[in-house]
């Protein structure tokens, strides 16, 4: 159950509207199903030759104590506020409705129970999933009624409805989430054939432009190369005090741009809370090595992702401690998850940019991290745009597929931090970021996954009946469920001859993979602690189609065990062709 409030100063108006045809949805049997008294006229029912006489006598009975306070009333005294039921909702009745808007109308302190001078209202239904209550904002006793935060009381008051009418039972929120575009908004979107209301385009720009940015500049330069428009406002001493945005083509009907203000697309995005984030998190990166052909080196791409794996681990880690000061880790993933969706190829890009957009509400609550150091993460970030940046569109699937991985673990870390500690919205914002990514997983290690199956099993019979039973002598004394398919381990078996063959100890190793955080919550065991060896063995992440490797009688020498020895294999993934400038993730 949703209630939306609105404040206005045409109580005749809005009562035209209520009882008219509606200008979108169909009003269908406009009538009263409650009032401050329980005799107010209703239109909907009168049976006089003229109705508006009826709706003239109404609007003049809920302006009556407006009408006595004369200058003493506000300016805009009509609070008006439409309650609607979700789709999957039973129809209530008009008994049922009654109670709904006689309890809202009490929780927000308009009238009441047994008060005889409280606010005078009106409950109309004109469809079956909502009604609209309208009430006049002056007491009988010509006082202003005391309506201090009336929308979290109605929100409130909504949640135990629900509960008590066997109603789908929304989460509760905190006050820190983004505006919505209001109605005005989003049908101007329709009109103007947009698929979303250009605040929230606008959100998501900035967000992705303030992804990794080291300095003000840089993030205010960002802006203005995805397109938007900037308007800076400043103190007489000519300190930039804050910053507007408009999309370009977005007028008003006077052909001027429409301005948002940062702090109005998101409590996150004011230029104070802006500059509060670079301070915490100044980044030091340089732009992606670019050969002497011209060419970013493609491989920097890989690094960049490679490297931020590692540091979404350590995120993880933190987010599953009982610490307030995790808090910070939650704003950097956000932009981790900016900086990747940003940088995607075509295959992971919508389930990525879902995730990010998704995340977006994780990032934000009433908790605020005391010293929120947030350097490692945000430079991982700015590596993967910069890397994006010169080299066009593209990703390195292993890589991706290795970080994606990573990143589902760190989803789901988060949605039982906020869980912990209450933060509905949070919580179940997290566990859509994690759908997502599992999403977006599938797709970037489909090819590299099935190239490392078929090199499981290409693997001698008695090699590879040996790495199965280290895999399943480990999963099982960690009480991990240990798949008895041997198809489900050909890839975890073919990265431990690997690992081996580069002078790993493949017990050793993957016990380290084990222990380096939780697998309970992993879709696939398997695929998790693939890629945790190949980062932690320094093996590539997209894997040759064919692996040439010695056989166990030809007698090479192998490296030793130690790790600080092991060399890095150059990962083997094909070159792409650059991609075309224009194919570039466009800052939406």
């Amino acid at each position: 159950m949703v209630p939306k409030i609105r404040r206005g100063s045409r109580t005749y108006g809005l009562l035209v509207y209520l009882y008219g045809p509606g200008k979108r949805d169909e009003h269908i049997d406009a009538h009263l199903v409650g009032s401050w008294d329980g005799f107010a006229p209703d239109p909907g029912r009168d049976t006089s030759p003229d109705p508006k006489v009826t709706l003239a006598r109404l609007a003049a009975a809920l302006d009556l104590r407006v009408n006595q306070a004369g200058d003493k009333a506000p300016a805009q005294h009509v609070w008006h506020c439409s309650v609607r039921t979700d789709p999957g909702d039973r129809p209530l009745t008009d008994a049922e409705w009654n109670t709904v808007a006689r309890r809202l109308v009490q929780a927000v302190n308009l009238a009441p129970e047994g008060d005889p001078d409280g606010c005078r209202w009106v409950a109309v239904r004109h469809a079956d999933d909502h009604i609209h209550i309208l009430a006049t904002m002056v007491r009988g006793d010509l006082r202003r009624p005391r309506m201090n935060y009336d929308f979290k009381k109605a929100q409130a008051e909504c949640r135990r409805i629900e509960k008590e009418m066997g109603l789908r039972r929304l989460k509760p929120g905190d006050g820190t989430g983004a505006k919505t575009p209001t109605s005005a908004e989003r049908f101007k979107a329709e009109r103007t054939g947009r698929t979303e209301a250009p605040r929230e385009t606008l959100r998501e720009a900035v967000r992705q432009s303030l992804a990794g940015a080291a300095t003000e500049e840089e993030f205010f330069t960002r802006l203005r190369e995805a397109g938007l428009r900037v308007k800076m406002r400043y103190a007489p001493s000519g300190d930039a005090l804050g910053y507007n945005v408009a999309l370009p083509g977005d007028r008003n009907r006077d052909r001027e741009p429409i301005w948002f203000a940062g702090s109005t697309l998101a409590p996150d995005l004011s230029l104070p809370k802006i500059r509060r984030r670079l301070a915490d998190a100044t980044s030091d990166r340089t732009t992606p090595s670019v050969s002497t052909s011209g060419r970013a080196d493609w491989s920097q791409s890989a690094r960049e992702r490679r490297n931020a794996t590692g540091i979404a681990e350590r995120a993880a880690i933190l987010l599953d401690t009982d610490d307030d000061e995790a808090t910070a880790q939650l704003v950097g993933v956000g932009e981790l998850l900016d900086a990747v969706a940003q940088t995607s190829s075509a295959v992971t890009r919508a389930e990525l940019a879902a995730a990010s957009r998704a995340f977006e509400r994780a990032t934000r609550s009433r908790i605020r991290a005391e010293y929120a150091d947030t350097r490692a993460i945000r430079s991982a970030a700015r590596g993967i745009i910069q890397a994006g940046n010169a080299l066009g569109r593209g990703e390195d699937g292993g890589t991706t597929a290795m970080l994606v991985s990573t990143l589902v673990l760190v989803a789901l870390a988060a949605a039982r931090w906020h869980s912990a500690r209450g933060h509905a919205q949070q919580a179940h914002a997290s566990r859509q970021t994690a759908e997502h990514l599992r999403a977006a997983y599938h797709q970037a290690a489909a090819t590299p996954m099935q190239t490392l199956r078929d090199q499981g099993r290409a693997l001698p019979e008695a090699e590879r009946r040996t790495h199965e039973t280290t895999i399943h002598a480990a999963l099982t004394e960690r009480g991990l469920r240990a798949d008895s398919t041997a198809s489900k381990t050909d890839a975890l078996a073919a990265t431990l001859a690997e690992a081996e063959q580069a002078g790993h100890d493949p017990k050793t190793l993957l016990q380290e993979a084990i222990d380096l955080r939780e697998l309970d919550t992993a879709d696939d065991v398997n695929d998790v602690l693939v890629w945790r060896l190949r980062r932690l063995a320094q093996l590539p992440a997209h894997p040759a189609e064919t692996t040439h490797r010695p056989h166990a009688d030809t007698g090479q020498p192998k490296t030793s065990t130690n790790r600080t020895s092991t060399q890095k294999t150059p990962t083997p993934a094909a070159r792409p062709t650059t991609s075309d400038p224009r194919d570039r993730p466009p800052h939406r």
